[in-house]
């Protein structure tokens, strides 16, 4: 039976999925995320195939289950003129066509942009790639890693001298997909207005760019090149990792009065006045000798101590938590980051919950990852397809 999406902030809009990987179905999660009707389209299954040992693809998988909630699956094949009928008929009664194919594939195969909203103005078709549907670089292929170079982020992540250092998620990938899911949020609101729908782009290289935020624009506005900074904060000092007796804490500070705090709270009211360190500019040039007397002073307590000190003396801090301690966290608790889900075939497990909240359509888990295919014949029957002729279709392969 279809998905209950009763009350959902997105239920009235219906999405084809194409994408792969990670960039598009992160875009295609957070508008299924809001109750938005989303099928992903994939490949009928190949007999003997076994996707389960690539962490990407393993269906069952933590990594795929996260992805893929609350989607239903549909197998079609596109390479069959059926298939591609099929799809286009789907497209035609859609409010949302999402693909990462390389820019000349959906060309090829008839589903561009152009194409589709010639039968249905109203479309809002979006394209996620490496580099931008056109341009030099156009048909190179992209990938997370490649993004973060060249976006620059890997030039100013890792200690100073050290070498590039990538950063522990594929950030651009997630970041593509936000920015390509708020793309199509606007274009669904601006088509309330003029009744057309458009065509939205995004890029794991301009949306990478985009992420690197005052950091990039401290080379755009001052033409200065920010360096690898390591566990410091670029620009506000001192603010960073500092040791404890049974550990590592953040500490950040942010402006002279939370400075003199932490200077008061740590035992060492010198520093407030000492010409060294009196001011951001002298804190900035003598970063290094700062924190080596602020390492001496933070190891005199353990972690614990030193977050419930300088918490109640106003001066910013933090645990720094592996995965499986950071989910045990109290506040990490209250906010319900591990969202329940019952999996037919895997039994109760956890996924990633939303990080935003709305007080009356609230974020909901109405269904774990489908499984491959799971949706087809509800899909078509939908589409006015006789379970004849679907029975038909499956033994042609094009579903």
């Amino acid at each position: 039976m279809p998905l209950d999406l009763t009350g959902q902030a997105l239920a009235r809009f219906k999405v084809l999925d194409l994408t792969r990987y990670r960039a598009g179905p992160t875009a295609s999660r957070q508008l299924a995320d809001w109750g938005a009707d989303v099928i992903k389209i994939e490949m009928p299954p190949v007999p003997g195939e076994d996707t389960e040992a690539d962490p990407v693809k393993a269906r069952h998988g933590p990594d795929f289950q996260n992805l893929h909630r609350n989607k239903r699956s549909l197998t079609l094949n596109l390479k069959e003129a059926e298939g591609l009928e099929i799809f286009k008929h789907l497209a035609d009664a859609s409010d949302v066509v999402i693909e990462n194919y390389r820019p000349d594939v959906k060309h090829r195969l008839g589903i561009d942009y152009e194409t589709l909203s010639a039968t249905n103005p109203r479309l809002v078709y979006a394209s996620i790639s490496g580099f931008g549907q056109d341009g030099p670089y156009e048909k190179r292929p992209g990938f997370d890693q490649i993004a973060q170079g060249m976006g620059g982020l890997m030039s100013i992540t890792g200690l100073p001298g050290q070498g590039p250092m990538r950063v522990g998620i594929p950030i651009a990938d997630l970041s593509a997909g936000m920015y390509c899911a708020l793309g199509i949020l606007v274009a669904l609101l601006e088509r309330e207005v003029s009744g057309q729908g458009q065509w939205v782009q995004s890029s794991l290289l301009s949306a990478q760019i985009s992420m690197l935020d005052f950091q990039a624009a401290r080379w755009l506005v001052d033409h200065e090149v920010p360096p690898q900074a390591g566990n410091n904060h670029p620009t506000t000092i001192p603010t960073g990792v500092y040791p404890t007796s049974d550990g590592h804490i953040n500490i950040a500070t942010a402006g002279g009065e939370i400075y003199e705090r932490l200077c008061r709270v740590l035992g060492d009211e010198e520093l407030i006045t000492h010409p060294d360190y009196a001011t951001g500019k002298a804190r900035s040039e003598n970063r290094n000798a700062l924190n080596e007397r602020l390492n001496e002073l933070t190891r005199k307590k353990t972690s614990a101590e030193w977050v419930d000190i300088l918490n109640q003396a106003g001066v910013p801090c933090g645990p720094i938590y592996n995965i499986d301690e950071m989910f045990e966290d109290p506040q990490v608790k209250h906010l319900g980051m591990a969202a329940a889900v019952d999996h037919p075939t895997l039994g109760p497990i956890e996924i990633v919950n939303q990080a935003a909240s709305l007080s009356r359509t609230p974020f909901r888990i109405h269904a774990p990852t489908p499984e491959l295919g799971q949706h087809t014949d509800e899909i078509l029957d939908e589409l006015g397809v006789s379970a004849g002729d679907i029975s038909a279709l499956k033994e042609r392969g094009v579903v």
